[in-house]
């Protein structure tokens, strides 16, 4: 845990040096949980959402976007469930005085129990080798079942008092497995109550509650009030998905872990409307669909695992996470959740709206059921930065820190420069950067030696390296250097074009996605 502690103070410190994510508002000493994304964070990001909306929009005829406001009419949130059941279990620490999530205290406890079997499984595959057998060994070996017996204990335990909204079970439930503070190592706990994390506000002049609204604690109800709309104004014809990237805001009892849980935030959703009955499989290929998406990346086949719901949703008839090995260990990324026809059905009783589709083929008029797709955007930016940092040791003994972040990601694809600042080099890599700037975000520098600029772009994750020399001005060939193996080849300056093209094309990624 130590090292991924320190992993991750490391991404946060190289993300404000080099200008990914600053603290917000830090000439104030900052404010908690709320970060701004810098001149690359920025690119990062924007890169991050153009591959997820080119995978869910373009990539499928029957998924459109729209772009819905953040307010919306508060009888939204009653209808949605929230005003009433968007809570989260609350527990305080009488002697260290921090506040903490129930659920995630459990989840923490579970997850150290799952740490020891994956560490007997290791040892294992070690002692045995090619003949390791791993389900056989998972329901054979008795420690291993005793850990998992722990783990599904508690789960189940934790599941009936959620569902039986018994918070007196948590908290002994908290008691009983002697979970202590993360910080202190205190067991000093008060109650667990309900916290509801939307933030409130006032609408124009009117103040008290006929003028409270809400910042809009998730985007998905922007796209189930215009579903109607959509449908009609698109022709749309089941199955049909909604595709919306935009700022969600919780006022979250703990957020903590850099930008991994903010009280604003940024989501990637998508709502797939389908015919009742077909949940199952749409719920299976959605599933199956988002994990070739992240994979697509390289970011390692073993940094993913599906993680199904112990307690579902109030509107779920099936859900599960694809969680990411963040430097914290495993944590939900994104959600696929089968959410039934809750959502529709809500709006038409409180709107007194209709929100059917009259199905031509079976002649007859339904309320659709939805399968949910849900990402935080700031999530996976830290997922991809995260996995990216890199600290090598060169073999001249040197070290570099380097970004290894997917090329059609990172925030500069290219960087110009001139070996010397002066014999006309500086004017012949500003024509090359001209030619290149209408395709690629690309960088000019001729401050330094050649090896330090070399180590900055490193160091920010850009993929090429493009030295204009003096043979330059004789041959028109550059010399292109590769991030992640540091080779260098002669390259026409005329080819430079379809050599960048190549490695940093979003659709590479998208090919492998589909």
């Amino acid at each position: 845990m130590a090292n991924q502690d320190d992993k991750l103070k490391k991404v946060i410190s190289h993300s404000k040096e080099y200008g990914f994510v600053f603290p917000s508002s830090e000439i104030y000493d900052g404010l908690s949980a709320a970060y701004d994304y810098g001149q690359l964070g920025v690119e990062l990001k924007n890169n991050i959402k153009k591959y997820w909306w080119d995978a869910m929009v373009k990539m499928h005829e029957n998924i459109v976007g729209i772009d819905a406001a953040i307010f919306m009419h508060p009888t939204t949130w009653k209808a949605s469930g929230h005003v009433d059941a968007f809570n989260d279990p609350l527990i305080d620490n009488k002697d260290s005085k921090k506040r903490y999530r129930a659920d995630v205290l459990i989840e923490e406890h579970v997850e150290k129990i799952k740490i020891k079997i994956d560490k007997e499984i290791e040892k294992a595959a070690k002692r045995f080798g090619d003949a390791f057998d791993e389900e056989q060994f998972r329901s054979t070996n008795p420690n291993v079942l005793r850990r998992q017996q722990q783990i599904d204990e508690i789960n189940n335990t934790f599941k009936t008092a959620m569902e039986q909204e018994d918070l007196a079970a948590v908290k002994q439930l908290i008691d009983d497995l002697g979970i202590a503070d993360p910080d202190t190592g205190s067991k000093n706990w008060t109650e667990v109550r309900q916290f509801n994390l939307m933030f409130k506000t006032e609408l124009g002049a009117v103040s008290g509650d006929a003028g409270i609204i809400y910042l809009r604690p998730e985007t998905a109800q922007g796209i189930f009030v215009n579903y109607l709309n959509v449908q009609k104004s698109g022709r749309m014809k089941l199955p049909f998905g909604i595709a919306q990237i935009g700022k969600a805001f919780r006022n979250e009892i703990i957020a903590r872990q850099f930008i991994f849980r903010m009280r604003e935030f940024e989501q990637m959703e998508m709502q797939f409307f389908i015919k009742p009955g077909t949940q199952g499989e749409w719920y299976d290929y959605w599933k199956q669909y988002r994990i070739k998406w992240h994979k697509a990346l390289g970011l390692g086949e073993d940094q993913y695992r599906f993680h199904d719901h112990i307690k579902l949703a109030h509107y779920a008839d099936a859900a599960c996470d694809i969680e990411f090995n963040f430097p914290m260990g495993f944590r939900e990324l994104e959600g696929i959740h089968s959410r039934t026809d809750f959502d529709l059905s809500s709006h038409e009783e409180f709107s007194g709206k209709k929100l059917r589709y009259f199905d031509p083929e079976s002649n007859e008029s339904y309320v659709p059921y939805v399968v949910e797709t849900s990402i935080g955007l700031d999530r996976m930016f830290l997922a991809v930065l995260s996995n990216a940092y890199n600290e090598e040791q060169l073999e001249d003994g040197s070290e570099r820190v380097v970004m290894n972040i997917p090329p059609a990601l990172a925030p500069v694809k290219a960087a110009v420069l001139p070996l010397v600042k002066k014999d006309g080099l500086p004017e012949k890599a500003r024509e090359i950067m001209e030619d290149l700037k209408y395709d690629f975000n690309v960088f000019y520098e001729e401050k330094d030696a050649i090896g330090r600029r070399y180590r900055r772009q490193d160091a920010i994750g850009t993929p090429f390296c493009i030295t204009v020399d003096h043979e330059t001005l004789e041959t028109n060939t550059v010399t292109i250097r590769e991030r992640d193996t540091m080779t260098q080849e002669r390259v026409a300056i005329s080819d430079l074009h379809s050599i960048i093209s190549h490695r940093v094309s979003m659709r590479s990624l998208l090919e492998k996605a589909k």
